[in-house]
């Protein structure tokens, strides 16, 4: 198998076309890699970096702050140029595409000709006014980082005009920001894959040395309680994680659509059959996503709220709703299915669907074209919607409570599910697949010789 993977990445290199998209998302990856290593001017970062080794650190990096971390490739932790990442366009291009289901304007736009170029535009204006919105917020956020940061003692800012620095640092951050979504945009126009997926995907895997380190001092530190069966036990359900992920990303339920034979005109258009692929998990990353950003708070507040007031209840509740307790569990499971529900609501259209069916000539057999296919298309999505729900709540869990309950550091666990496994897999996934239509066109093998996987073309 490995000869075969091994044999189509050299027949990769043999198309000058690919070879040549191959080396230049090569390069343009190497250079977002350097945006999340350069610190910013004024700044002490290898205080703050520091600070994430150590025990407070390390728990403060399981939640969401060591999410948004994992987003920008560590360059949150780091002070760099691109703490920001590439999350202020991801969260501009989320709501632009929920204004959709909700405003009929954007709606009609996107299904014009010339639209969608128009709503790219939108979401870079709004790229620009949540980088400078964050990067303030993160400025100050290093100002007080005794306050942000549970356990933090020190000052990292260096210069002592704090205006100058507010505004300074608010500037580079936001460069550095729409610099790696044109960098993105580079590589999805010359490149292969999704340049914006594959920068997160970047930076996720740059901390698989992180995680290595970590995996060899879980068993040969002094003092480790883990053992050789506690080894073989990770490896196995890492793999099969994995296999989870791919199947359940891979995943649709092919409804079959016929087509009667037409006539326009003087033209007549032949019948034929074919098949509307529904996919399981729909919503993709995005539950977890939202979840684990919305749980962050309520502990958040419940903290501040004790400490401000000296009121134990508070201080109780904070306990109650911290990383891996058995409320939060429950709570974000639920929360995970509530999204998942929320996202193909607002993105999976069936009237339309269905109306588009009928004009074209197509119907599902045995159901009447119209309101009926409609129905029919809302109650098959939500029962896969469930399943693919329930895979996601599972998959999210599973570093949460290997991190809790089995004492697995962090940077180890996340590789074991959450959104670091599901972001990787579909990204891969992605881009095997632009990298294959490559191949296919040239009568080379693709990945996989003998078939392909369930949803590839």
């Amino acid at each position: 198998m490995f000869a075969s993977i091994l044999n189509t990445l050299g027949n990769c290199f043999k198309i000058p076309e690919l070879k040549s998209r191959i080396l230049y998302t090569l390069v343009v990856l190497g250079i977002c890699r350097v945006a999340s290593l350069v610190p910013v001017p004024g700044l002490d970062s290898g205080l703050l970096k520091a600070y994430f080794t150590t025990g407070q650190g390390a728990a403060a990096a399981g939640g969401f702050m060591g999410m948004y971390s994992m987003f920008t490739g560590g360059g949150f932790e780091k002070c760099a140029v691109g703490a920001l990442g590439i999350m202020p366009y991801i969260s501009s291009t989320i709501v632009l595409q929920l204004l959709q289901a909700v405003m009929p304007f954007l709606s009609k736009l996107a299904r014009e000709e010339g639209g969608r170029t128009k709503l790219i535009q939108y979401g870079r204006v709004m790229t620009l006014f949540l980088c400078l919105a964050q990067g303030a917020v993160m400025a100050m956020g290093w100002e007080h980082a005794s306050a942000v940061f549970p356990g933090f003692h020190g000052e990292l800012v260096l210069i002592h005009n704090l205006w100058w620095y507010r505004i300074q640092t608010t500037i580079i951050l936001a460069t550095g920001t729409m610099l790696l979504m044109w960098l993105g945009e580079q590589i999805t126009d010359r490149g292969v894959g999704n340049g914006i997926s594959l920068i997160i995907t970047i930076g996720i895997l740059a901390r698989l040395p992180q995680a290595a380190q970590g995996l060899h001092d879980m068993f040969f530190a002094a003092g480790s309680n883990f053992n050789m069966f506690h080894f073989i036990a990770l490896i196995l359900l890492l793999f099969a994680v994995i296999a989870g992920v791919v199947a359940v990303t891979q995943a649709e339920r092919k409804i079959p659509v016929q087509y009667a034979q037409r006539v326009v005109g003087r033209k007549t258009y032949a019948g034929g059959s074919s098949f509307m692929p529904l996919r399981v998990n729909y919503s993709g990353v995005m539950p977890v996503i939202f979840a684990s950003a919305i749980l962050m708070f309520p502990a958040m507040i419940f903290n501040f709220l004790g400490r401000r007031f000296d009121v134990h209840f508070f201080d109780e509740l904070a306990a109650m709703l911290s990383r891996g307790s058995l409320v939060y569990l429950l709570l974000y499971g639920l929360m995970i299915l509530f999204f998942s529900y929320f996202w193909v609501a607002t993105n999976f259209n069936e009237i339309q669907i269905a109306d588009d069916m009928k004009k074209s000539g197509g119907y599902i057999p045995g159901v009447r074209p119209g309101q009926a296919t409609s129905a029919f298309l809302h109650r098959t999505m939500s029962r896969i919607t469930l399943a693919g729900a329930v895979f996601l709540t599972i998959i999210a869990t599973i570093p949460i409570i290997m991190q809790e309950a089995m004492r697995v550091q962090y940077t180890v666990a996340q590789f074991f599910g959450g959104t670091s496994l599901l972001i990787t897999v579909g990204v891969m996934l992605d881009t095997m697949r632009q990298m294959e239509s490559h191949l296919l066109m040239r009568h080379y093998d693709g990945f996989l010789k003998k078939g392909r996987l369930k949803g590839r073309f």
